[in-house]
């Protein structure tokens, strides 16, 4: 189930990419948190939202 929406999901996207790209050629692990980022837009789903009751898809 959703719970990711569009403006959340581009933010999440682009910010992921930046961590992603910059952990990666500075040599250290924070690209795991820029693949999470990611992972959560693609998937329109997160589980800490789904844990905290919010909800930012206007779909349902």
């Amino acid at each position: 189930m959703a719970n990711v929406g569009n403006v959340d999901r581009a933010i999440r996207i682009i910010v992921g990419l930046l961590i992603a790209v910059w952990a990666i050629t500075a040599g250290n692990f924070w690209w795991i948190l820029g693949v999470a980022l990611i992972a959560t837009g693609v998937f329109r789903f997160c589980g800490l939202y789904r844990i905290l009751g919010i909800n930012t898809c206007k779909v349902s």
